[in-house]
């Protein structure tokens, strides 16, 4: 199911190409990714096609949805959440329990040091030095009401364990490229994890609008495929 506000057909380097949202069942931890993309994605696959693979539904199938009553929040997360600045695309680290599973995550001490390269770059005007430090997975942590789908509504998602190794074990599965995306509905697209045959620039640039939406689309997997001008 095409997300209704975007166009499904992107003009990249003078090419069109189609993405092609597939829409699943209500993942969760008792799923294998691997096998979630040979039923719904292989039968739809052609030849020169890649898999694109949301971020926040793979650490879900990974067992890295964590309910908000079994995360207890400490004295850091409570304090430092307070600064984190506000964003357009989310909560982020503004929350608490979100912040204390950055804290888990990244470990304190280096929690810490980013705030406080943080603070200092917002001296000199500099935004993301605190993402910068803390690292990846401190970025991609999903802060409880970021997804609208139950139960994972009560959650904070932490990112996925091993996106690149996960891009190249789920590629070999499918036997098409694959990429593992962190896309935000204003224009946020990063590739976190790809396998051989996928281009980062090209990719990124043919999810920048977010196809398969970001509400209760249940759409986790996106095709994309080079069609006529």
């Amino acid at each position: 199911m095409m997300n209704k506000h975007k166009n499904h057909i992107i003009s990249i380097y003078g090419h069109n190409f189609e993405r092609i949202p597939i829409k699943t069942h209500i993942l969760s931890p008792e799923d294998d990714m691997a096998q979630v993309i040979l039923r719904y994605a292989k039968p739809l696959m052609q030849d020169g096609d890649i898999l694109t693979i949301s971020e926040s539904p793979l650490a879900i199938t990974q067992g890295r949805a964590i309910p908000v009553q079994e995360i207890k929040v400490g004295f850091w997360a409570k304090i430092l959440s307070h600064f984190v600045a506000k964003v357009p695309y989310g909560i982020g680290l503004r929350s608490p329990t979100s912040m204390q599973c950055a804290i888990d995550e990244t470990g304190l001490f280096r929690i810490l040091f980013a705030a406080k390269i943080g603070a200092i770059g917002k001296l000199f005007g500099r935004k993301g030095d605190f993402y910068r430090v803390a690292g990846m997975q401190a970025a991609l942590i999903d802060a409880a009401s970021t997804s609208p789908v139950p139960p994972y509504n009560n959650t904070v998602i932490k990112g996925p364990k091993d996106p690149e190794k996960e891009a190249i074990r789920l590629s070999a599965a499918l036997k098409h490229p694959v990429a593992i995306m962190d896309i935000n509905d204003i224009g946020g697209s990063w590739m976190i994890g790809g396998s051989q045959g996928v281009n980062k620039d090209f990719i990124e640039m043919a999810m920048k609008d977010n196809p398969q939406g970001q509400a209760d689309e249940l759409t986790p997997l996106c095709i994309v495929r080079r069609v006529a001008n």
